[in-house]
């Protein structure tokens, strides 16, 4: 039997990147479907906005003698046919300000405070253990969000799913940074944070043909429970199948050796000019993804109502969006060791960039070409989240890393996951389109600027003693440096029996 492990301990490290991917794709699935469902759930629950939609396919915008949106009340709405035959209909469509409080904020409040907690809680407790519960959280909630009768207990279920998931991302990080190696690392969270576009690629699908089959006759409520009993599953496979791994000290943090040197906190950190400038950046370029995630499907639907573009944001999400993700990460990984941490910003502000002129164009054009800028778009914008927390956990030490991850995450989604409520009262000023060229596509150029002066906040490569191990060339340690983290105790592999093997499977 111990032949067997050993000869399967090669396929842990991919099953645990496969359980914590798959389970924060539930988790974000969970999170983004309430903007392809939300529609449906307003008309059942009544909230949000009422106005004049087209409820025919069989006409296209340029068959109507007057566009629906024309209309300010029932009664003209309903007056609107072709030939006797209406084509408007007076209902809730989806949007407003308690949409926009459902979406976000509610969201937010809880997902930012108590990600905090659950990253000090990791660095000091076993993160499996943690990691399970928060997924068997937010899999109970997202189950009882189909069970809904009324807005307020949609809003406090959303509330408890983002304490849930919100310990995925500081917890799964500090595990995945000590499993795989270096020149992996970029790779493997590009993967990992990769769950958040798939889990609002996969909503696309879901919200949009499920709810009509109205299997069982729960119509949009069989979306909520399929998501959160398979999401139930995985967290149960993380617990049972899953170990906590040794903590090991990675990037500059790994290249101080065994030199005595004074421990640093979490202030210390968090006000670093390299800390502060990411952060920031992130939380523009995080509130850009946010607009579009949250408006992108009843945008399409307000502006082209004849068009189903649900398989073709599906495929340009899971799709586009997944080769830019393995692309961004093996790019990043490969000029890392030459060009040390600075060229993983190199990537991200370059490609961010990049994907600017293409998220406009997604929200500028007509759907065939708002497909295809939106395809570019995702290729390069989709690379940035991974790298971004390949640079961070490699800039921090090992004793604050998952705190640090949570912080910034605290920070990052309070900015940037609160300021979408504005998309509401601007587009009421300006227009719905407007609003997201300054929020969605507009945000994405800033943060792609501030990206790209974070480069000069980052040392080069630099000469390593002959002693220094090969694979912490390209790394600096001029700040973040820990006296009580270089002899760290291992944590035996279940087949190992000599040092060598000890040393050779501990990462399992």
């Amino acid at each position: 039997m111990l032949q067997i492990f050993e000869k399967l301990g090669f396929l842990y490290q991919p099953y645990v990147l496969g359980i914590v991917s798959i389970g924060y794709v539930l988790g974000e699935l969970g999170h983004y479907m309430i903007g392809v469902t939300s529609k449906a759930i307003a008309m059942d629950l009544h909230f949000g906005d009422i106005a004049c939609q087209l409820n025919s396919t069989e006409y296209s915008l340029s068959d109507l003698p007057i566009t629906c949106d024309k209309a300010n009340s029932s009664e003209v709405c309903e007056s609107y046919n072709i030939n006797g035959t209406p084509y408007c209909e007076w209902n809730y469509n989806g949007l407003g300000l308690d949409y926009q409080i459902l979406a976000g904020p509610s969201f937010m409040a809880v997902f930012t405070v108590v990600g905090v907690i659950l990253g000090i809680a990791a660095d000091k407790y076993n993160r499996v253990r943690i990691l399970a519960v928060c997924t068997v959280v937010f899999s109970i909630a997202i189950i009882l969000c189909g069970s809904v009768t009324e807005f307020w207990q949609l809003v406090l279920l959303r509330m408890i799913m983002a304490a849930g998931e919100s310990g995925c991302n500081p917890l799964a990080t500090g595990l995945l940074s000590d499993i795989f190696p270096e020149e992996k690392r970029a790779l493997v969270m590009s993967v990992f944070n990769w769950g958040i576009y798939g889990g609002y690629g996969i909503a696309f699908p879901v919200g949009r043909y499920v709810p009509p089959l109205n299997a069982w006759g729960l119509g949009w409520r069989v979306t909520y429970y399929g998501t959160g009993i398979v999401a139930l599953i995985v967290g149960v496979l993380t617990w049972f199948t899953l170990k906590e791994p040794p903590r090991t000290s990675i990037g500059e943090d790994a290249s101080t050796g065994n030199t005595p040197t004074k421990k640093v906190t979490i202030w210390t950190i968090i006000l670093d000019p390299r800390i502060i400038m990411l952060c920031l950046a992130a939380s523009l370029r995080h509130c850009g993804g946010m607009c579009f995630a949250y408006n992108c499907d009843l945008y399409y639907q307000q502006y082209f109502p004849e068009y189903d573009l649900g398989w073709w944001l599906f495929a340009v999400t899971i799709i586009v969006g997944s080769i830019g993700v393995v692309v961004g990460g093996v790019v990043s990984d490969v000029f890392v060791a030459k060009m040390g941490i600075r060229s993983r910003v190199m990537v991200l502000a370059i490609s961010q960039i990049i994907a600017t002129p293409g998220a406009f164009g997604s929200v500028y054009f007509n759907p065939t070409w708002a497909m295809i800028f939106l395809g570019l778009s995702y290729f390069f914008a989709e690379m940035w989240f991974g790298i971004l927390f390949a640079i961070l956990v490699e800039i921090v030490p090992l004793h604050v890393r998952s705190t640090t991850v949570g912080v910034f995450l605290f920070v990052m989604n309070n900015i940037g996951g609160n300021l979408p409520i504005v998309v509401e009262p601007v587009s009421k000023a300006i227009g719905y389109r407007e609003s997201l060229y300054i929020f969605y596509a507009g945000f994405y150029g800033i943060s792609s600027i501030m990206f790209l002066f974070t480069i000069f906040l980052m040392d080069g490569p630099k000469p390593q003693p002959e002693t220094a191990p090969a694979k912490d060339s390209g790394h600096d340690n001029d700040i973040f440096t820990t006296a009580d983290e270089t002899n760290l105790p291992t944590i035996t592999a279940m087949v190992a029996n000599t040092k060598n093997n000890t040393q050779e499977t501990s990462r399992l």
